[in-house]
């Protein structure tokens, strides 16, 4: 059977699974914490949840109260698969180069398509929700997302010859990202209101199905079968040693101006990391409450028209980059985000809520920018352990992220819930900050901000 070496359909398919449920499983628990609390069947119907907005009436302190458990939950759940994920996400992308990418690829469908079994569980049988703390552990021991997207981009980057598409390539990823996102959150609220939510997790158990399929017995490895045959089997402490020696030797062996450009770049990915994931995860709470009150429906909706914003920011990718140097573009992408949130911090609206997205049309911008720039900068052999220290980072920022600004959503939803919107604003000073750092140094004479590999050369060649 001859295969191929198209990894699109599998991204695709995994993305729309993985966001089909994500949005459903926040409400998943809102509905059952509501039912707790009010010790009555959550409220909804075809204009609204019901809310209440009397901030003198006991039962809008009770739906405070919900609202704050509700985020504090989330937030213990992303800490319980995070730390397992880490770990299985840094040892299987950074061997990628030796052992191939396709276990990173299999291992997070096989641990999505558990997740989702477990969940159809729970929901047919009503079982208690903190079986879920189970759940997230063991998806956590496959490697999440993280390690899929570590996968997924380090194949891409062996695949693409041609280091000036690089970053068109790795941007027409996360566009497949973005828009299928968009896509599964629009259809997620017409899944949940015409089959429910057993039915929904059912039908994701089956893409998961699909993908494990295609990426086993249709999709070839990037890494020849004849290289990994001929490495001798290694005991897991011998893994782990190379793998930590092979992350340690890209800095150690590297010179040091371009050692000092990957921590700078890493530096920056990581803080706009931060602070876009936690804003962006509050979406959803910051919906169901007053005075939006929105409907799963609603919310489909607006996570659609939110995710959708990655087909803009791949068109702004690929026609800026024409123009513009890659650090202009993340300079061009921060402030729409920071435009966005700003916004949506005072949006009390349903239809200012969705003008949220106009300002944020490029926010997505920075993160295949900084991811290609990285890629740029290394060697073909350091592209797993490269793709391993992103797939790390995004692993212990969005943990750390979602933490973070789900506690103080819960602190702060009482009297201003648009703050985590405004801190989430503000925190972007940080990777801004960085990069007029990098274009204020002497490097930015020798077109550092422009990482070519023409330039990465004559780096290395001076320094050496």
């Amino acid at each position: 059977m001859r295969k191929v070496l198209c990894v699109e359909p599998v991204i695709f398919i995994y993305t729309f699974a993985s966001s089909l449920t994500s949005p459903l499983v926040q409400q998943f628990i809102y509905r059952r914490l509501w039912e707790q609390e009010y010790n009555s069947t959550f409220v909804s119907d075809s204009n609204a949840s019901y809310c209440e907005q009397n901030k003198s009436s006991p039962t809008y302190i009770k739906q405070k109260e919900v609202q704050e458990k509700a985020s504090v939950f989330n937030m213990q759940l992303d800490l319980t698969g995070a730390v397992p994920s880490l770990i299985v996400a840094f040892v299987i992308v950074a061997n990628g180069d030796r052992q191939g990418r396709k276990r990173s690829l299999v291992l997070p469908s096989m641990g999505a398509l558990i997740a989702n079994v477990c969940l159809t569980v729970i929901s047919y049988f009503s079982l208690s929700l903190s079986i879920l703390f189970a759940v997230a552990f063991v998806t956590g021991l496959f490697g999440s997302m993280a390690t899929f997207l570590g996968g997924g981009f380090a194949f891409i980057a062996d695949v693409c010859h041609d280091e000036k598409q690089k970053t068109t390539r790795i941007a027409v990823v996360d566009l497949i990202f973005g828009v299928v996102s968009g896509l599964a959150g629009l259809s997620s609220g017409y899944f949940l209101r015409g089959i429910g939510f057993t039915w929904t997790f059912v039908t994701a158990s089956l893409l998961h199905v699909v993908n494990i399929i295609y990426i086993i017995f249709f999709l070839e490895d990037t890494v020849g079968m004849s290289e990994c045959q001929h490495e001798a089997p290694v005991s897991c402490k011998e893994l782990l040693r190379e793998t930590f020696s092979g992350v340690y030797m890209l800095f150690k062996t590297a010179p040091y101006k371009k050692r000092i450009l990957i921590i700078v770049l890493l530096l920056t990915f990581m803080t706009y990391l931060f602070t876009m994931v936690g804003g962006s995860s509050l979406f959803t709470l910051y919906e169901l409450d007053e005075p939006l009150c929105w409907n799963e429906v609603y919310i489909g909706y607006g996570a659609a028209a939110f995710t959708s914003v990655s087909l803009t920011s791949f068109l702004g990718v690929y026609l800026l980059s024409k123009c513009l140097k890659d650090i202009y573009i993340v300079f061009i992408g921060i402030f729409s985000y920071i435009g966005g949130m700003v916004m949506a911090a005072f949006a009390k609206t349903t239809l200012l809520m969705f003008l949220v997205r106009v300002p944020s049309l490029l926010c997505f911008m920075p993160i295949p920018v900084l991811r290609s720039m990285l890629s740029k900068v290394v060697l073909t052999g350091e592209q797993g352990a490269v793709f391993a220290c992103i797939a790390c980072l995004e692993v212990v920022t969005g943990t750390i992220s979602l933490s973070v600004f789900n506690i103080l959503y819960a602190a702060t939803v009482a009297w201003f819930s648009g703050f985590s919107f405004l801190l989430s604003a503000g925190l972007c000073l940080i990777p801004l900050a960085v990069l007029c750092w990098l274009l204020c140094t002497s490097w930015n004479g020798e077109d550092l901000a422009l990482l070519g590999p023409e330039e990465v050369s004559s780096i290395e060649s001076t320094d050496s």
